[in-house]
């Protein structure tokens, strides 16, 4: 949910202490969540696990895991922490951290149950918007992901088979949605 002070600064956020919470600042507003669940974390993993086999043995893109800051804009009124994201290489290397947005081939929420308007709404229009490559909002409890490719894409929402394949690699990326599903809440 959003904070009641409209003007957030990183060092206003930098200051807030340690309570579990999880915060992002999106133009000035904290916007605040509860710590992931397990199922939430399990999801995540399993997702950037295998992402994280599908670039291994490429120079094309490196993934990371949150808790780890992405900026935008204006870098003192902008953090965000997408769950899984995949960071593009030039020359076989990553941006430097923390990466601003427009470096990332992909950004991966896992929906927030307390508020999902911030997962599909806020933060698909900030990424997209910002020239994320690709944005997915995985959906634990329907067990779906919802993709968009740009900020004119309407978007789909996915159950069987989710395709991806960034500039640069020779093989899509398929993820069996029922068995990934199966396996993450193992």
């Amino acid at each position: 949910m959003p904070a009641l002070v409209a003007d957030w600064t990183i060092e206003m956020l930098d200051a807030l202490p340690e309570d579990g919470q999880r915060y992002e600042l999106i133009d000035g507003v904290l916007h605040v969540t509860p710590s992931p669940n397990e199922g939430h974390q399990d999801v995540a993993l399993e997702l950037s696990h295998r992402l994280s086999a599908y670039f291994a043995n490429s120079d094309v893109g490196k993934v990371m895991i949150s808790p780890s800051d992405v900026w935008r804009g204006e870098r003192n009124r902008n953090r965000v922490q997408p769950d899984v994201y995949v960071v593009k290489r030039v020359n076989g290397k990553r941006a430097p951290y923390p990466c601003h947005l427009r470096d990332l081939l992909l950004a991966v929420e896992v929906v927030s149950p307390s508020n999902p308007l911030l997962d599909y709404q806020i933060k698909r229009d900030l990424y997209l918007r910002e020239g994320v490559g690709e944005y997915w909002v995985v959906h634990p409890e329907a067990r779906n992901i919802s993709r968009w490719s740009g900020a004119a894409d309407p978007g789909e929402v996915l159950s069987t088979t989710l395709r991806w394949q960034p500039q640069g690699m020779a093989e899509s990326f398929v993820l069996d949605l029922p068995s990934f599903f199966e396996h993450a809440f193992r």
